[in-house]
């Protein structure tokens, strides 16, 4: 689990523990989890959680790029309305149509405005990148949100509904045709 919260700034919450059988905190992603074009497998990596707070009744999962070149980062995957019974995901489960995900889980648009996980992608020139694999405990059952939001709109209202957070931050640097971050 890493050390620090990279959302403490929006407001201090107990982190809990987030582990992965695919991507391993302060390494680098494997193959799978970057872009087909930039020859990877475009797999969400499977991931579980535990040691969240008491209270919670849903979970939200969300990966962000901090460091692309945009000025606002770069949204991968962004899943909320995970019931508080599942406490892991599947590799696989980001995949288009969302057949591994929960019944109730909302897949958001991400940047492609794709409603799946897109892997990983640094353009040339702009270094090692960070990805922010992060779990939110959240305090409602339900975030009512219009399944056409923009992750940001998802971290807003995350921002008044977190109880906790775990995170996972891997990463990844240029290694062939980068369609995005």
């Amino acid at each position: 689990m890493t050390a620090t919260d990279p959302l403490a700034v929006y407001g201090e919450v107990p982190l809990f523990t987030l582990s992965s059988t695919d991507v391993t905190d302060g390494s680098p992603l494997s193959a799978a989890q970057f872009a087909a074009g930039a020859g990877g497998l475009e797999r969400s990596p499977q991931l579980s959680w535990a040691g969240f707070p008491a209270g919670t009744k849903s979970f939200a999962v969300t990966l962000y790029d901090p460091d692309a070149p945009t000025g606002s980062g770069f949204w991968h995957w962004a899943v909320f309305n995970i019931p508080a019974s599942v406490t892991s995901l599947p590799a696989g489960a980001g995949a288009p149509g969302g057949a591994l995900l929960p019944a109730g889980a909302v897949t958001l648009p991400n940047e492609l405005r794709l409603t799946s996980f897109i892997g990983a992608s640094p353009p040339p020139g702009t270094g090692t990148h960070r990805y922010q694999f992060i779990v939110h405990a959240v305090d409602v059952a339900a975030l009512d949100l219009d399944p056409a939001s923009t992750p940001a709109v998802l971290g807003f209202n995350l921002r008044f509904h977190t109880l906790g957070r775990a995170v996972i931050e891997a990463t990844g640097a240029f290694g062939g045709a980068a369609l995005h971050p």
